[in-house]
């Protein structure tokens, strides 16, 4: 009997996170069930028990929507030695210079973080902590955009503070560190699309909720 309890409790839990309703004023970007409204490569990302899957040489996957000032708030699940990374205001032709991204990675225990570190705003600002959890378990992303403003928190602590604004040079950070962009961070489109990136590595992504500002 208490074995059977456990499995239904067990079952009750696993459904309550995979059908998670959206916080108030927010959508569901992804249905748990398919890819609807995504864009992805044939047999790549896929979706297992309502989670958002990497699939080997998966690629990027885009939402079909494009976004300019909103609220993502996503679970992430990150594998030993994961890079990934979650990708806004983005030109899919162009993810690497073509929009903003802000790092997914596995930095268990780390404390001095740079620019490439889980919660980075890629090579443009570095986190100013880590909190994340052991590995295996979820965090929660919340990623605001409104205007030039840009924040990340990690499960409830802020880690990123962007004034786009402060970008006013390519390749060169307001700190006067280098950084990939040939176009200067103010001058990249405020609009584009969100999607995720498939680095190599396992990466799983699920409760995917937008909230527009605009």
């Amino acid at each position: 009997m208490k074995q059977h309890t456990l499995i239904l409790v067990s079952i009750c839990v696993f459904t309550f996170l995979a059908k998670a309703e959206p916080p108030k004023g927010f959508s569901a970007l992804f249905n748990g069930k398919n890819l609807d409204g995504w864009n992805a490569k044939p047999n790549g990302w896929a979706v297992e028990n309502g989670i958002l899957t990497r699939k080997p040489k998966s690629g990027y996957i885009w939402t079909e929507k494009a976004y300019g000032d909103f609220i993502l708030d996503v679970e992430v699940k990150v594998s030993k030695r994961c890079n990934s990374g979650i990708f806004f205001r983005t030109d899919p032709k162009n993810a690497v210079q073509g929009g903003f991204e802000i790092q997914v990675m596995d930095t268990t225990g780390k404390k001095k973080l740079g620019k490439h570190d889980n919660g980075a705003f890629y090579d443009a600002l570095a986190p100013s902590a880590n909190p994340a959890k052991p590995l295996g378990e979820w965090n929660r992303f919340v990623i605001a955009c409104n205007g030039p403003n840009i924040s990340v928190s990690i499960n409830g602590t802020e880690v990123v503070k962007a004034d786009l604004d402060k970008w006013t040079t390519g390749n060169k950070n307001p700190d006067g560190s280098r950084n990939k962009f040939k176009t200067a961070l103010k001058d990249l489109p405020r609009k584009g699309h969100i999607g995720f990136q498939d680095h190599g590595q396992d990466v799983w992504y699920r409760n995917i909720y937008l909230k527009s500002l605009n």
